[in-house]
């Protein structure tokens, strides 16, 4: 059976989308540790991130990289935090979170509410910045 994420990528799930590419995608976390919150999946189903190929594994990052400067152009925060948990959901995925305290990027707390109109227009923000860095 096919994980969300597969489904979210197949378009079966909808989803707030910052970045696509062949091989990678990247969306907006509904359940935020911070407002604008983004997951970035590579299209593979592969549950482990570390059973990625090597050149895949490196292409993930630096999709993920993209992701996540223009986030951090678009949310106002200190920095863009990474986190690689991958218990979650079997399928390989990277975090990035705005950050701003260190408590932002704790998984145990309880997430942020952001509404359905501020998670449409932190996404289309973002991936208009996408966008305009990819030209």
């Amino acid at each position: 059976m096919a994980s969300i994420f597969t489904r979210i990528i197949n378009g079966e799930i909808p989803c707030y989308k910052l970045a696509e590419t062949e091989d990678y995608f990247s969306f907006l976390d509904i359940r935020p540790m911070a407002k604008g919150h983004a997951l970035v999946i590579p299209k593979k189903e592969v549950d482990y991130i570390f059973d990625l190929d090597d050149d895949y594994l490196i292409g993930l990052h630096l999709f993920a990289k993209k992701v996540a400067k223009a986030l951090e152009a678009t949310v106002p925060c200190k920095r863009i935090g990474i986190a690689v948990i991958g218990l979650e959901v079997p399928h390989a995925h990277i975090h990035l979170i705005p950050l701003n305290t260190l408590q932002d990027i704790t998984f145990t707390k309880a997430v942020v509410e952001v509404s359905q109109e501020e998670m449409a227009s932190i996404a289309a923000a973002v991936a208009k910045k996408i966008v305009k860095s990819e030209k």
